[in-house]
């Protein structure tokens, strides 16, 4: 019975974290897949560039309540079995991102993950989510560069997640949705570290060029 429930949040946390909203947002407004222009992804920044600003919060507000919304059934899935519920909102979680940057819906090419992580852990562990989105605000502020900000909260997540299990703070569970995350949004950021690594990474507030 437990197995079912775990395959089955995270096939629901799957399939809700693929839904394309940059795709969306971008055919909306402007006509265009989001994905052919700029870094080549669905999520917000891209969108902000290609699309606009409405757009770009749409997309923000959109990815990170797909996150949020997958925890959320993972919590009413497994609220009956507390052992058992931190593994599975991480699973949930964990699931979303995954889906998010590997949507079945639209040829499995979508976002970097960040934001839907961040929705994410806002319902896990909403002190470690805004320690990390505080971290990036910082970076993003002082570099202008939304890619550095990303990846430096990201692994900021592994640093003051460690710190809160250590402590007894946070179940080793959400740990776990860390080492599963933080290297998935590393890894879709490599094109944004070659590019950073040679000064060539787009700022905040640079467009994207669309028909």
């Amino acid at each position: 019975m437990i197995v079912l429930m775990f395959i089955g949040v995270i096939i629901l946390g799957y399939l809700i974290g693929a839904i394309p909203f940059g795709v969306i947002a971008g055919r909306l407004t402007r006509g265009v897949d989001v994905r052919n222009y700029g870094s080549g992804s669905m999520g917000m920044t891209n969108v902000l560039r290609t699309a606009g600003k409405k757009a770009g919060a749409f997309v923000f507000a959109a990815d990170l309540v797909k996150g949020a919304a997958a925890v959320g059934l993972a919590w009413a899935i497994f609220v009956s079995l507390p052992d058992m519920l931190a593994w599975g909102l991480a699973a949930g979680g964990a699931a979303a991102v995954i889906g998010h940057n590997w949507p079945v819906y639209v040829g499995f090419h979508g976002g970097r993950g960040v934001t839907t992580s961040f929705g994410a852990f806002l319902v896990m562990s909403w002190q470690v989510a805004l320690i990390c989105f505080a971290i990036f605000l910082i970076v993003v502020a002082l570099s202008r560069y939304v890619s550095l900000g990303s990846i430096l909260g990201a692994l900021a997540l592994l640093v003051v997640m460690i710190a809160f299990v250590l402590f007894d703070l946070e179940p080793f569970a959400y740990l776990v949705f860390g080492l599963i995350v933080v290297p998935i949004i590393i890894y879709r950021h490599r094109g944004n570290i070659q590019r950073l690594l040679s000064g060539t990474e787009r700022k905040i507030g640079q467009r994207t060029e669309t028909p």
